[in-house]
């Protein structure tokens, strides 16, 4: 479904938006009852994790609560769609990452919403890394040795993914290093590297907020971050561009978005009460603990983020030879 107010209308009405304190006089004493967080991904996940520490300050902040809603699988459509259709009067916001709003639109043909005109930006929150697990079975401590495992058991490797990051990092990977691994999809991360652990899956590639505390305990063993610099959570593991396939890079990201046709100043409102919880010195400990580089800004610097990531995931994904679904 798309709402008839596309993302330039929605900037340009925040641009023409009212003085914050005439908040309460426009719009009633907003909020005057709880707020849905309706999160793409299921409890546990890193976009969970993520939402879930920033809520806490915020409803406190609000004076209400905020009522976190998982509603993961099918890529995100469940927790998109839903927020596409609810009334935009300021009591629904998505929690979401690059796959509803940045990657879809490369990996689907069609989406069940519209990433860009059903929905009014609220905030960035970060970026983050994934980092490149196996099985602890398997003779493999680098990705070099993954490569001549790859290759000396072709298609016998399965890769969990259970995001769009995570399918298309392990996609790009298998076409620069020329190797044949099978990908199996799950409905999150957090299940895919279970699996990894048990050893159904061999291979994950997968945001470092999920994995992190895995590769730290020894329940999987990790050989690669994504990003072009080592990250200070595991700085013995090296770069996947260092090992050998230089220009390799994959980032995630998490943002906060409303329902088209929300009024301004609501989320002019939830901006600014994100920024201040990032800006709490405990809470921005958590999140970079596990990789995530902070992006405070505008809804306007998100609109504009959001447009440059779907050209991005649209020739990652051609690069990496994925057919559209």
């Amino acid at each position: 479904m798309t709402r008839p107010i596309g993302r330039r209308a929605a900037l340009s009405a925040l641009a023409a938006a009212p003085a914050l304190p005439r908040l309460a006089a426009a719009q009633g004493a907003w909020p005057d009852r709880p707020i849905r967080a309706i999160v793409a991904f299921p409890a546990g996940s890193g976009t969970d994790v993520t939402t879930r520490l920033l809520t806490e300050p915020i409803a406190a902040d609000l004076g209400q609560p905020i009522v976190v809603d998982n509603r993961g699988g099918a890529n995100g459509f469940i927790a998109s769609e839903a927020v596409a259709r609810s009334r935009p009067d300021g009591y629904t916001f998505l929690f979401t990452a690059n796959t509803t709003h940045g990657s879809n639109p490369a990996l689907f043909r069609r989406l069940p919403y519209d990433p860009v005109n059903d929905f009014a930006p609220v905030a960035l929150i970060g970026v983050g890394v994934l980092l490149v697990v196996v099985n602890n079975d398997l003779p493999i401590r680098s990705m070099q040795d993954l490569v001549a495992y790859a290759r000396a058991n072709p298609g016998r490797l399965n890769f969990a993914s259970g995001s769009a990051s995570s399918r298309v990092a392990g996609e790009m990977f298998k076409s620069m290093a020329n190797v044949d691994m099978v990908n199996v999809t799950y409905r999150s991360n957090p299940l895919g590297i279970t699996d990894v652990i048990g050893g159904v899956a061999q291979v994950m590639f997968v945001d470092a907020t999920t994995s992190a505390p895995h590769a730290r305990e020894g329940r999987v063993r990790a050989i690669g971050v994504t990003s072009r610099q080592r990250v200070a959570m595991l700085p013995d593991v090296p770069t996947v561009e260092e090992q050998g396939f230089p220009g390799y890079e994959m980032l995630s990201w998490n943002a906060v978005y409303a329902p088209a046709g929300t009024p301004a100043p609501i989320v002019l409102r939830m901006n600014e009460l994100i920024n201040a919880a990032m800006a709490k010195p405990d809470i921005a400990a958590r999140l970079t603990a596990n990789g995530m580089v902070l992006r405070p800004g505008s809804p306007e610097d998100l609109a504009n983020f959001q447009a440059a990531e779907i050209d991005k995931w649209k020739r990652l994904v051609t690069a990496a030879g994925i057919e559209l679904q």
